[in-house]
């Protein structure tokens, strides 16, 4: 993995109690899916998990394993739907405290790079949702290294699941850059500062990366319901500006304030975008 330990506590371990603040009750820090039926936050992450638990074609008899599992969100949601066991890896200190103190039922959490993961089994579902961005970094981008780094990852977890599984995928995209100086710095900023290390592929990169292991059946884009997303984290922050600078400090405040009205222009302007894919396992 690119992003190391360090970077990825830079990323998530400011402090659980401040990102309980501004994300939803289960503490999804992906795009959620809304529609007319699920029109608050915490619905509308509720509703990205079932999408993705239906994508992965889980049930109660089959084993999952999230990769990058964040606070065990998506694994609460499965768990609760049903499914024989559930597994969770990530490289964030704090998020698999968090995760073992939920001491959710039929799962299990790892503080693991998934590149020295070795599963005892073969699982017979894979989810993934906005952990390829720490990959690649911007230099090995500029360095044509991109396609091969994801397809290495791409390559590794077919390795985990038997031809024919299926893998519920998610990931932000690069679309376009901006052209004003202002926009290019806090883009900038947003991967140097909130995001060291890590990179949004572009869609064409991960579309060529996962041949041959793998083969996209469906695809859906959510650009508008990520921008939707992060402006109601925004709006959440900014709530509660009093308490996260006396007990963060000023500039934990300026710098999320920044990164997250970036992301709103972002998807907004076409600059970023958000796919879902199920991705099924080739016979090799």
């Amino acid at each position: 993995m690119t992003s190391t330990q360090a970077e990825i506590d830079t990323s998530y371990s400011v402090s659980n109690d401040f990102f309980k603040l501004w994300l939803d009750e289960n503490m999804h820090y992906t795009c959620a899916v809304y529609d007319d039926e699920h029109v608050t936050l915490e619905a509308a992450q509720e509703n990205k998990a079932r999408f993705l638990y239906e994508l992965a074609e889980l049930d109660n008899t089959k084993t999952v394993l999230d990769i990058g599992c964040g606070w065990g969100s998506f694994i609460d949601v499965a768990t609760r739907l049903g499914v024989k066991e559930a597994h969770g890896i990530t490289l964030s200190t704090e998020q698999i405290g968090w995760c073992h103190e939920r001491k959710i039922g039929n799962a299990k959490f790892w503080l693991q790079d998934y590149a020295e993961y070795e599963p005892d089994f073969k699982y017979d579902a894979l989810v993934s949702i906005e952990m390829i961005d720490h990959l690649c970094s911007p230099r090995q981008a500029r360095e044509k290294q991109a396609v091969a780094i994801y397809r290495q990852y791409f390559n590794r977890l077919a390795d985990w699941v038997e031809p024919g599984a299926p893998f519920a995928f998610q990931a932000i995209l690069t679309d376009k850059l901006p052209r004003g100086r202002k926009d290019l710095e806090d883009l900038a900023f947003t991967a140097d500062v909130i995001f060291p290390g890590g990179r949004n592929p572009r869609l064409e990169e991960m579309v060529m990366a996962l041949r041959p292991k793998w083969e996209i059946e469906e695809l859906y884009m959510r650009r508008t319901h990520y921008g939707r997303t992060t402006a109601e984290w925004l709006r959440r922050l900014e709530m509660h500006e009093d308490t996260i600078r006396a007990q963060w400090g000023d500039q934990v405040y300026i710098d999320y304030v920044r990164y997250l009205e970036t992301c709103v222009r972002a998807f907004d302007a076409y600059w970023s975008g958000d796919v879902q894919m199920k991705l099924r396992r080739t016979t090799d």
